[in-house]
């Protein structure tokens, strides 16, 4: 019974691990790379830049959820354009909550990394 126990417990170890991992690695490689690119553009093109972006978009990752990052990214850039349909996503509480969320992950991610 006790063999029958350690062997379900190893067994369900390994499903559990990659679902953290799954969890914490759900932001795709072209995401990564784009917000890589975008932070070496504005930081400059050294390998040690290099180093910092891919740390700071790392830290992103495991604060904030991909879906939560997809949203908020995609709430700055509709802010950005402005006019009267716009304007809904300048007062949203949902959506101040995910930019602010979104902040926050940068803002460690920036005392982390740089």
């Amino acid at each position: 019974m006790i063999r029958l126990a350690a062997a379900l417990a190893l067994c369900a170890s390994p499903a559990l691990a990659q679902g953290v991992a799954e969890r914490l690695n759900d932001y795709p490689t072209e995401a990564r790379a784009d917000y890589v690119f975008a932070c070496m553009a504005s930081n400059g093109q050294s390998r040690e830049v290099l180093r910092r972006c891919s740390c700071s978009i790392d830290e992103i990752a495991a604060i904030l959820p991909y879906e939560g990052y997809v949203e908020a990214e995609t709430v700055l850039s509709l802010r950005l354009t402005g006019g009267e349909r716009m304007a809904i996503f300048s007062n949203a509480t949902a959506t101040t909550a995910l930019v602010a969320d979104l902040r926050r992950a940068q803002a460690e991610a920036e005392m982390i990394c740089f």
